[in-house]
């Protein structure tokens, strides 16, 4: 299968928004991205910003792009938060472009490993990790595999614990909506 975004090119649009204030960092990193790939980015300069509850963690994100096969995101907290990754049958890629995140992993439980602006971190399919953004952290976040199985995990906290119905509807729909039209006008799956 081939993918539409390239790591190390989404690793150079990260590290252009480093050390910029929130506002301007998202809108540098959405304005290189659609110019690199001009067809599959969301730059309407009227953000949609989306409460994100993943696996006990809470922060806000904003779709870039969405397939059956890839995401792209902006994704991050003004305040902190923390929790568990979460098992993922994709990889995902997290490019830090404010803050600091803790990790720390399974075989390495005593072990915090401390994630800075301008690194790159995955989240290799089918490993887990603790996490912990101790105040405001943003990241681009790129997701690659079969995005549909990981809707339990993303939606879960959403529909049984915060029982949130407009978060859900907004987060589905506007993923569906790039999703399809992704693969309607670009027939990328």
């Amino acid at each position: 299968m081939s993918y539409v975004f390239d790591i190390e090119t989404l690793h150079a649009i990260a590290r252009k928004g480093l050390g910029k204030a929130h506002d301007e960092m998202v809108r540098i990193v959405v304005e290189e991205a659609a110019l690199a790939y001009p067809a599959h980015i969301d730059s309407s300069p009227r953000r949609r910003w989306l409460f994100s509850l993943t696996a006990g963690a809470t922060g806000v994100m904003t779709l870039l792009h969405a397939s059956f096969s890839e995401y792209l995101i902006i994704f991050g907290t003004p305040v902190g938060t923390e929790g568990f990754s979460g098992r993922y049958h994709m990889d995902i890629h997290d490019f830090l472009l404010a803050g600091d995140i803790w990790n720390y992993r399974q075989d390495r439980c005593g072990v915090r490993e401390v994630v800075r602006p301008g690194d790159h971190i995955v989240l290799e399919r089918g490993n887990v990790k603790g996490f912990k953004i101790p105040e405001e952290a943003w990241m681009l976040e790129y997701g690659r595999g079969f995005i549909p199985s990981s809707f339990p995990l993303i939606l879960g906290n959403v529909l049984f614990s915060a029982v949130d119905g407009t978060t859900l509807a907004e987060t589905v729909w506007t993923y569906g909506k790039m999703a399809l039209r992704e693969l309607v006008v670009n027939r990328k799956f």
